[in-house]
């Protein structure tokens, strides 16, 4: 990922995080804050440790990842590739990438509420650490933690 790839990555985050997070983030008190998600994508992808990327689909942006050590950091795939596998592929290769780098057991975060990702990634062996935390955007959810060995 560049940052001339952000505001592309920015129209594949936001219907799926407004979509998936919408029983976490109410849109009407806490509407998705592309101005910080950007921000944050900018400062990432030049954060030293942190590898982001995009995944194209018919040279079109149609997901992104982003890791960190042994962190799957940020994974999402656009809305109209929900189902088609897409994501499966993206995330055996970030695995793929993760075990290059010499990363025996993989860890992620998950907003508690957020069923369909807590689905895809118990689908793909990832289970949960008992680990929570809470993120740093209002209403401050909580996150769980997850691991997976490589």
């Amino acid at each position: 990922m560049t940052p001339a790839d952000v505001p592309a990555v920015i129209e594949v985050q936001e219907p799926g995080a407004v979509r998936a997070l919408a029983g976490v983030f109410a849109q009407d008190q806490h509407p998705f804050p592309r101005e910080a998600i950007a921000a944050r994508w900018l400062r990432e992808i030049d954060l030293p440790g942190t590898d982001c990327f995009v995944v194209m689909h018919e040279d079109v942006v149609a997901g992104f990842v982003a890791t960190r050590g042994d962190e799957l950091l940020h994974f999402g795939i656009a809305v109209g590739h929900w189902g088609t596998g897409l994501a499966t592929f993206a995330h055996y290769a970030v695995l793929g990438l993760l075990r290059e780098h010499g990363v025996a057991r993989a860890r992620l975060r998950v907003f508690t509420g957020n069923g369909r990702a807590r689905r895809f990634y118990e689908k793909h062996a990832w289970r949960p650490t008992g680990e929570r935390s809470r993120s740093s955007f209002a209403p401050h959810p909580e996150l769980l933690g997850y691991d997976l060995p490589l």
